[in-house]
């Protein structure tokens, strides 16, 4: 899929532009056909990011000075925990290709979070930002990397003569116009090794492509990695890129398989490839364009049961957080990161409390509100079916590995989706999660004893799963508690 935005030249303003064609052209159908085989119901909430997303594409399509006053309309999802709020925003971000990060509100409630470091929820988005489009530029340049790798791990393996490589060299920075080498400035003895050491290299180039050497060890020199520095970062000043550029950098022998060296060598090659200012313009400016910040239970920082945290003011976080929100500038180590067209996405059950209870400048910055249902019985059977990779193909596949064949059969699934959706209802509601528990409640045994069985068909029917549960469903008490 292609890049959600990628930086092509400046325009007469000095805006950066996205590539025209590519995942952000998506239109909300689409988009919601794209989470429809991951997330099961929810439409509401799907319709309502997807408009927010195709907005930001239309937006790129307008005139620069009116792109400036267009900032994201940015939305609240209400409901239960394990209802798919997280998994929408996740999923989204992953269609656009979209920096994205999820952050707990309450973990500013905690002690030692005060003010400023809030902000760092946006240096946290441009990690995840330079990450993603260094990914990128990675598998851009791989393929020469991985040749450049291999060229030196022959080199360590059998190394040209001197002369050869002397000759080699001169051949690389004068290409066809290099000066000929005249026969007779070698000896034939010397002639009959070099042409020796240059049918084992050919021999051993074709044995690396095909990783028949994979296993040996090889010693290689590997750079230490730096010290960690931190608490210069809240200033914006990269105190490892000032030391590093000031102390040479400290290497170390190794001795590791050749498939180890390949992988290491190969990311070394694929460094000095890539431009590394290039990587961090084009995050911030993906950051700040196309980022995703997902605000998980906000619900719990709106007030309810007094208003107050463990330690600090649940308004004075919100206070905190509302700069960030109404956009400003964070200095980060790579360069300032403007908020105004990030998008934010709250979520939280408000069970003990309700959006109009957030500071009223907090809430007239998330405009959007969009409430998720609870799942239902056919909601949870759907879920254990319906997604790519959905939970019976996981289990299956993972028992796959130790030769075990589990077939879940129809009624099977239905006393799941059963059992899960009378838990939910007599104790609390964790909506999708319960699968989780209960799929692993009946399945430890199996799990357990697997790789020692002999392989074979096992049937996950309703009697197989109430066999299972019977003495924990017996038991009230210990039903709330287990399940």
């Amino acid at each position: 899929m292609a890049n959600d935005f990628i930086l092509v030249g400046d325009n007469d303003n000095g805006k950066q532009q996205p590539r025209k064609g590519g995942a952000h052209e998506l239109t909300p159908h689409q988009i919601v056909a794209e989470l429809d085989k991951h997330i099961i119901g929810q439409d509401a909430a799907k319709r309502c990011v997807a408009v927010v997303v195709r907005n930001r594409y239309r937006r790129q399509q307008l005139d620069v000075k009116l792109q400036e006053d267009v900032l994201p309309k940015n939305i609240i999802m209400i409901g239960p925990t394990g209802v798919g709020k997280t998994e929408i925003a996740r999923r989204l971000a992953k269609l656009v290709e979209a920096p994205f990060i999820k952050v707990e509100a309450t973990k500013f409630t905690e002690v030692g979070y005060v003010g400023r470091d809030v902000e760092s929820i946006i240096r946290d988005l441009v990690e995840t930002s330079i990450r993603l489009v260094k990914a990128e530029r990675v598998a851009a340049v791989e393929e020469r990397a991985a040749q450049a790798a291999e060229m030196r791990i022959l080199d360590m393996l059998q190394p040209l003569p001197r002369g050869a490589r002397v000759g080699q060299a001169i051949g690389n920075i004068f290409g066809n116009n290099a000066p000929e080498e005249k026969p007779e400035d070698k000896t034939e003895d010397a002639k009959k090794r070099e042409e020796d050491i240059r049918a084992r290299r050919v021999w051993l180039r074709d044995q690396l492509a095909k990783g028949n050497l994979d296993k040996e060890m090889v010693e290689i020199e590997v750079e230490e990695a730096a010290p960690q520095i931190t608490g210069m970062e809240e200033m914006g000043i990269d105190m490892q890129g000032i030391l590093g550029s000031i102390m040479p950098k400290k290497k170390k022998k190794r001795k590791v398989t050749i498939a180890e060296a390949k992988r290491i060598i190969t990311q070394e090659e694929a460094d000095k490839l890539i431009d590394t200012d290039e990587v961090n313009s084009e995050a911030i400016y993906r950051a700040e364009q196309s980022g995703i910040v997902f605000l998980d239970e906000i619900d719990k920082i709106a007030g309810g049961e007094g208003g107050h945290g463990p330690d600090i003011s649940r308004g004075g976080v919100q206070r905190d957080i509302l700069p960030i929100v109404e956009g400003c500038t964070v200095n980060t180590k790579y360069g300032p990161v403007k908020t105004d067209y990030i998008l934010f996405i709250a979520a939280g059950a408000f069970h003990l409390s309700k959006p109009s209870d957030l500071i009223p400048e907090l809430q007239g910055r998330f405009p959007i509100r969009v409430e998720l249902d609870n799942l239902s019985r056919e909601d949870l059977r759907r879920i254990l079916l319906e997604p790519q990779n959905s939970l019976k193909e996981q289990y299956t596949a993972l028992l796959k590995v130790d030769g075990v064949d589990v077939v879940f059969s129809e009624d099977g699934i239905d006393a799941l989706a059963e059992i899960a959706d009378r838990v939910n209802r007599n104790t609390e509601n964790i909506g999708a999660r319960r699968l989780h528990t209960i799929l692993e409640k009946v399945l430890e045994d199996l799990l357990f004893d697997a790789p020692e069985q002999a392989a074979g068909q096992v049937i996950i029917d309703r009697a197989y799963i109430e066999d299972k549960l019977s003495e924990i469903a017996a038991d009230e008490d210990l039903s709330r508690f287990i399940l």
